[in-house]
């Protein structure tokens, strides 16, 4: 069933127009989807062009228009004072576009004009519009409540711009099974070393990839994390076992400036090639789940606290500012949950 689909103005509004041959299964499929109306005087099936939608007829996203030239003076202004309170680049980038999607939609307005009920419009006629995640949605409200913070004139009320609810979701945990079978995946040394630190410490990848081999403190047995998320730095326990491996992979690699270098001497090794990393663990041992860099930290966490770590010392282990954040991990823990009895079983 071949169809093709294009961007076009029906009746002053942008739809996403799909041509295709007269067929019964297709105009039922196209039927079912939100907001899908057929044209008889341009004698196609048209629908509202949203994020969602241009994804789901494989088009270009759309390409919004810059803020004012007010707005784009206020983004430089709000970088610089981002860079001047010591934000890390990534930060200032994420924030800075943040904040540049909301001033976009408000182009035509002063930015000093721009009041609490925008936000909300914002929010309904953008955010919930296009399906936005609350996850983006709450990092645009960082982004407007920390802008709105640094401008004098202006009509925004920050303590009163209102955050989305957040969803209650679990970290995804593994088991120490499917750990091992990750970490074993690799006979190449420097991939199996960077997958099992990640576990072994608790380590975002960031930190990982941070690394240099001074930060290693053999005498102690520490990994010393330097600089890490929050500006922090902290330390972890380096396992014997880890030990024994750096040292061997110290003598193939002789790493000079970073402890993971990549293809060019004294640069890091990059994320991407990491994440490829796992990936083809993955793959070499059949696992189908998403599994992100990330788990593995999460299964570090959960590892000890099933096996009996005191959940402050979790916190600190892995740098969490509140302890909250550490608590989610008990509610994956299957401890003390396998351990209880289904009624069903005494039917």
């Amino acid at each position: 069933m071949r169809w093709e689909a294009k961007i076009i103005t029906h009746k002053k509004e942008k739809r996403i127009a799909v041509y295709f041959e007269k067929n019964a299964e297709l105009i039922v499929r196209i039927k079912k989807l939100t907001g899908s109306r057929w044209s008889q005087t341009l004698g196609v099936w048209h629908l509202p062009d949203t994020v969602e939608n241009r994804e789901r007829f494989h088009l270009a996203p759309p390409s919004y228009s810059l803020p004012s030239e007010d707005g784009i003076e206020q983004i430089e202004k709000f970088k610089q004072i981002l860079r001047s309170k010591r934000y890390s680049e990534n930060t200032v980038t994420t924030y800075s576009e943040a904040l540049k999607s909301f001033l976009v939609f408000y182009r035509e307005k002063a930015v000093a004009e721009i009041t609490n009920e925008d936000v909300i419009v914002y929010n309904n006629e953008y955010i919930l519009k296009n399906n936005l995640s609350a996850s983006y949605q709450n990092q645009i409200v960082n982004a407007i409540k920390l802008f709105f913070q640094t401008i004098r004139e202006t009509k925004m009320i920050v303590d009163k711009i209102h955050r989305p609810k957040n969803a209650k979701t679990l970290p995804n945990v593994l088991s120490k099974e499917e750990v091992k079978l990750i970490l074993n995946a690799h006979s190449n040394i420097k991939h199996k070393m960077m997958l099992s630190l990640i576990y072994s410490c608790g380590l975002r990848c960031g930190e990982l990839l941070a690394l240099r081999p001074v930060h290693i403190d053999s005498k102690r047995n520490i990994v010393l994390l330097k600089n890490s998320k929050g500006k922090k730095d902290r330390i972890t326990p380096l396992s014997p076992k880890i030990l024994e491996m750096l040292r061997e992979y110290y003598v193939l690699f002789k790493p000079t400036t970073y402890l993971f270098e990549g293809a060019n001497p004294g640069e890091p090794y990059s994320e991407k090639s990491l994440q490829s990393v796992l990936k083809q663990a993955l793959k070499k041992i059949g696992i189908t789940k998403p599994v992100t860099l990330h788990w593995l930290r999460h299964s570090f966490a959960t590892h000890l606290l099933e096996s009996g770590t005191d959940l402050r010392y979790i916190q600190e282990l892995l740098g969490h500012q509140s302890s909250k954040t550490t608590e989610i991990y008990t509610h994956v823990s299957t401890k003390s949950i396998q351990q209880i009895k289904s009624p069903f079983d005494d039917l």
